[in-house]
């Protein structure tokens, strides 16, 4: 096997940011690659090398072969890091490695091509005894013959991208006649996000845990594993919650399920760091789903409870070098709990966001890990995954991981948009999870429409920020009158300054006035309720308060003129002064008129102008961060502007329709 000494990291964000530093570690030079919506990205600056590859778009990036083995060249990189995502489980983007003698930090190119489609992989592993959940896996992809097959699989079955993962593609059909429609949609996902309309059916399994085995291999037959991941907190088959071990492993139940995943990797000539996953019923049955021939976003639980470093691993084993592990050598210690802190909106369907990062805070609690790839006023960009970092907590047991990982996201702030914070933290605090009785069923049984709704900030939360809100524009209006006193700050000639404010917060709006007694001390009226608040301490963006009684921990940053963003123990909050906003002229967008909620793709465009519609009819379908959104009509009407077109790029809140509402 070749040497290297210089890796180019084709890849982006907390995961460029993590193979960087273990390489510079090791002596490596470092080469990163960026798009232009990534020029302040932090992966950039840490590499000792950066090259410009494209435009943001991930077709004209990231995503192009050419460019990436073009910027190694000029780079002088004799070895390439994937990370995961982008070109990590292409095959010919690793042929094209080899052809131009770069070494590909991964597997080789037939084994990522065989594991990288569904169906010949199940029946490489049935032929390998690796067991399987029953269903349909063949070349035949008519209608005729896949609806057959679902007839003899039984419903529940699941329809899956042969081609892909993380959710596309996948459909739960519960009966044989939503079967045809779910056919239809999968292709046509799969098309779009994989270049493949292929597809599987399997039996469903209900409520099964979803544990994955961490396996590596070297290139002097050496095959082990490294424990196992329960990855069962998923959202749209997306994994958001990962531990490791898994809380209903026995010693007996992981030594089959392991030796199941090395004799799946051992099958393919497998080499380097792969994820066996697998599908476990409550009666200790497991059955194999898919094998990822790279390293996983979730691998940093492993890691904690192996003490191992899994990208030096990889980097050693693709340098030729023996693992230098056996089976024997593994022991788990501990337990790790990582979340994905995502930019999405979970109050509106876990819509994905972007926007300028206000504020990056990560916590610094003991026992924490934060992998990140984001710096305070970064750019967010709608072209890329919405997952920014990820937290991860150790502790000597399961209940003290969780512990520490609800404080680190309490502690966590990050303001400009939208984030999934509360939602990580209300999945961490259910009984159900915190027994570890989790699974894939978790979210859609333990969650509500009302509990995903924006948190509503308490009275002593609201008293708390209103005194924010007012001693940051205090501070500012003495910035602009240099000549005024400091003892005079909260005066005017009738005594005291009194300040008024209207914030509202699930669809009530709440009248606050704020009256200082001196520096620290005020008086908070929230509707006629008196709050008294003491200021403790006071920072650039952090302050300590005592709202009646009670010790708060706040974070703050300015939003713009009258806005305020506010995080208290993990809940964040845009405080909007609506009367600043009256007082502006500022009104609200009729709901006959249909914006793009975030910039994309229009995949589809169903109406067209003169058509009559519904409330809840959907309109066109917008591709954008990797998912499909459905563009819905909010009021009955008639299309009197369509601007929307198939295949037409759309940028946040440009105009798509307008409903002419029915009087």
């Amino acid at each position: 096997m070749k040497k290297f000494s210089n890796i180019l990291i084709a890849n982006r964000g907390e995961i460029a940011v993590r193979v960087i530093k273990t390489a510079k570690a090791l002596g490596y030079k470092t080469t990163a690659i960026y798009s232009e919506a990534d020029t302040a990205a932090p992966h950039v600056g840490l590499a000792d090398n950066a090259v410009l590859i494209g435009p943001a778009p991930v077709q004209q990036s990231y995503l192009d072969m050419d460019k990436v083995l073009a910027a190694a060249k000029r780079a002088g990189a004799d070895a390439i890091h994937p990370g995961y995502g982008f070109l990590s489980e292409n095959a010919e983007f690793a042929k094209a490695c080899a052809a131009a003698g770069i070494v590909f930090i991964g597997p080789s190119a037939d084994a990522i091509d065989l594991m990288g489609n569904k169906a010949a992989a199940k029946r490489r592993m049935i032929d390998a005894g690796v067991p399987c959940v029953p269903g349909y896996e063949g070349r035949d992809q008519s209608d005729e013959v896949l609806l057959n097959e679902g007839e003899l699989i039984g419903f529940p079955l699941m329809v899956k991208a042969a081609a892909g993962g993380g959710g596309r593609g996948m459909r739960l059909v519960h009966a044989r006649k939503d079967l045809g429609a779910a056919l239809k949609s999968a292709r046509s996902e799969a098309l779009n996000a994989f270049g493949s309309e292929e597809l599987i059916l399997e039996k469903a399994i209900l409520q099964p845990r979803h544990v994955e085995i961490q396996v590596f291999a070297d290139a002097h037959g050496n095959v082990i594993h490294l424990g196992e991941r329960d990855c069962s907190v998923q959202r749209r088959h997306q994994k958001v919650v990962e531990e490791a071990p898994c809380p209903v492993m026995t010693e007996e139940l992981r030594d089959r399920m392991g030796s199941a995943a090395v004799e799946a990797a051992r099958s393919i000539n497998y080499l380097g760091a792969g994820t066996v996953e697998f599908l476990l019923d409550a009666a200790g049955n497991f059955y194999f789903l898919e094998m990822n021939t790279r390293l996983q976003v979730e691998h940093p639980v492993t890691e904690l409870v192996t003490g191992l470093d899994l990208v030096e691993l990889q980097l050693r084993v693709a340098n030729g070098d023996p693992l230098g592990l056996d089976q024997s050598d593994i022991n788990l210690t501990g337990h790790a709990i990582e979340v994905r802190l995502y930019a999405e909106d979970p109050s509106e369907d876990f819509l994905p966001c972007a926007g300028d990062i206000a504020l990056w805070q990560p916590a610094t609690s003991p026992g924490l890990r934060i992998d990140s790839g984001i710096t305070n006023g970064q750019a967010i960009s709608p072209f890329y995954d919405p997952m920014l970092a990820k937290v991860i907590a150790y502790g000597s047991n399961r209940e003290e991981a969780i512990a520490k990982l609800i404080q680190g996201l309490e502690e966590t702030v990050l303001f400009g948009f939208a984030t999934n914070t509360s939602f990580l933290l209300d999945i961490l605090r259910r009984d159900k999870f915190r027994q570890g009785e989790a699974t894939t069923a978790f979210i859609a049984e333990e969650f509500t429409e009302d509990d995903l709704k924006a948190p509503v900030p308490s009275i002593s939360e609201l008293a708390a920020s209103a005194v924010l809100t007012y001693e940051q524009e205090r501070n500012m209006a003495k910035a602009m009158s240099l000549d005024v006193p400091e003892g005079l700050l909260n005066w005017s000639s009738g005594g005291l300054l009194q300040s008024n404010y209207a914030f509202s917060f699930g669809g009530i709006r709440t009248a606050v006035t704020v009256a200082p007694a001196n520096a620290d001390h005020y008086s908070v009226f929230v509707d006629q309720e008196k709050i008294p608040v003491k200021v403790l301490s006071r920072g650039e963006h952090n302050y300590r308060v005592e709202a009646d009684g009670t010790r708060l921990d706040v974070a703050f940053a300015a939003a713009g003129p009258g806005q305020m963003h506010v995080a208290i123990s993990g809940k964040t909050y845009l405080f909007s002064d609506d009367l600043k906003a009256q007082a502006s002229g500022e009104a609200a967008k009729s709901s006959g008129t249909v914006l793009a909620p975030m910039h994309g793709t229009l995949l589809e465009v169903f109406v067209a102008e003169g058509d009559t519609v519904q409330v809840g009819d959907r309109l066109a379908v917008l591709e954008a961060m990797k998912m499909q959104h459905d563009i819905l009509a909010e009021v009955e009407g008639t299309l009197q502007t369509v601007l929307a077109t198939k295949g037409a790029q759309a940028a946040a809140d440009d105009l798509l329709f307008e409903i002419a509402e029915q009087a």
